[in-house]
């Protein structure tokens, strides 16, 4: 078996590469890693989902595997990650699941794993659990040892009063356009906006389990730039299928992107002398105008591998207070543990609000330079990658660029896919290079016909 986590949980094609029968493997294997039995209590397990149909297929499965192994589980319905990581941690949960493929389409499904405290797996647990799975897992309890199942109805309110008291003021004459993607925030997030002061008008906020981010979302932003403008609306917020990231788009329907963001709320905090060592943590994709931007104001821009859990680990490494990724994955670790794209929502407009400014005025301070990125379909995302023609065509690519750009290459670690993002000095050269080296990877690792 190669390895089965990527940089988020366990993913794929709902009943064919995730079945439930690995959904249930994974669940009684993590119990055992996760839960080190000292016969005083029975380990918790907390059960959250996204809308897609499948999820109550997989829901149902994860359940009889953590209650096969002995844990008891709550089950707080349909919630975004961030919401099930919030209650993982204050109902002091032993594990956490999520049952979401955020961003990708419907047919798609993941497990999301988290610890005790709400925290992200490490690398060496999810090491653990595949062995687990592979070598076999200890033998189960039975009789009064098999764990019990409850629901618990006010998480919602849990998780949106907990986002409330994060806010310094309400937020008072803004009106927002939001964008749910007929995903997990939408309840959470226009309730949150709402219950913040802001007036808001939401749109693909109705899911029926089928309708997941089709075009909607943070992936399609043509709806929400639409709406915002017809609607006079200060700002525009799109989420993903699962509310972990956030993007926006001005009142005039620009699109503002994680970088943007990430430079608004550091900005912010550095004002507010809440910005640890003036510092913030972004990957490698973030864009070369980020760290213009922080260097003219005097903070520091540490780099980690593509990934919010690479950020995550950065900042919990440094005890820093902001990090994040150009798609919208922000992470603000004096109220969440993982990315939260309400919470970055409700701070973004916290910032317009306390400063009297336009989103674009605050975003203007990041001059980007144009970036061109196209996701390759491939048979092998790893061998792609690390074909020698292609990397002889993104060295090639680099020297042409000199200093006045860069190539970044890498597999996606959810999708069979190869990323090629390239930076120049306009975006006419950026696409001719990022298309170039793109054509060289379709080469090495065609997709193989259905």
């Amino acid at each position: 078996m190669g390895r089965l986590f990527g940089t988020d949980g366990v993913r794929g094609r709902a009943n064919a590469d995730l079945t439930p029968e690995l959904a249930m493997a994974v669940a009684i294997a993590a119990t055992q890693a996760l839960f080190e039995r000292d016969h005083s209590h029975a380990p918790l397990a907390v059960v959250g989902r996204d809308p897609r149909a499948s999820g109550e297929m997989l829901e149902a499965a994860v359940v009889a595997g953590l209650t096969s192994a002995g844990a008891n589980v709550i089950r707080v319905g349909v919630l975004p990650t961030p919401a099930v990581a919030y209650l993982t941690g204050v109902l002091s949960a032993d594990i956490g699941v999520m049952l979401s493929a955020s961003h990708n389409p419907m047919p798609d499904n993941g497990v999301k794993l988290f610890a005790a405290g709400g925290h992200k797996l490490p690398d060496e647990v999810e090491d653990e659990i595949e062995r687990l799975m592979t070598e076999g897992t200890k033998v189960r309890p039975t009789g009064a040892g098999v764990g019990r199942v409850t629901d618990l109805d006010d998480g919602e309110d849990r998780y949106v009063r907990h986002l409330l008291t994060s806010l310094p003021g309400p937020l008072v004459e803004l009106k927002v356009v939001v964008d749910c993607a007929n995903g997990a925030a939408s309840s959470a997030a226009p309730e949150a906006y709402r219950r913040a002061g802001a007036s808001v008008v939401a749109i693909n906020a109705d899911p029926d389990g089928l309708n997941i981010n089709e075009n909607c979302g943070s992936n399609h932003l043509e709806q929400l730039r639409a709406a915002v403008v017809e609607h006079g609306a200060d700002l525009g917020i799109a989420h993903d299928g699962d509310a972990d990231r956030c993007l926006a788009v001005t009142a005039d329907g620009d699109e503002v992107d994680g970088d943007q963001i990430m430079a608004v709320l550091a900005l912010a905090m550095r004002d507010g002398g809440h910005l640890k060592d003036d510092t913030l943590v972004a990957t490698v994709m973030s864009n070369l105008g980020l760290k213009i931007a922080m260097a003219d104001a005097g903070i520091r821009l540490l780099e980690t591998r593509v990934g919010d859990r690479y950020v995550l680990d950065e900042l919990r490494a440094k005890g820093l207070a902001l990090g994040g990724e150009q798609s919208g994955h922000i992470v603000m670790p004096a109220f969440a543990t993982t990315g939260d794209g309400v919470l970055t929502a409700l701070h973004l407009m916290g910032r317009m609000t306390g400063t009297g400014r336009t989103l674009a005025d605050l975003a203007s301070v990041v001059q980007r330079l144009p970036q061109v990125l196209i996701n390759v379909p491939v048979g092998d995302r790893a061998a792609a990658a690390k074909a020698a023609q292609v990397l002889d065509a993104a060295k090639q690519v680099e020297a042409e660029l000199g200093g006045a750009g860069r190539v970044l290459l890498r597999p996606s670690g959810t999708e069979q896919l190869v990323r090629v993002m390239v930076e120049a000095s306009t975006l006419a050269i950026a696409r001719e290079a990022a298309e170039r080296i793109a054509a060289i990877v379709r080469t090495v690792s065609p997709v193989s016909p259905v």
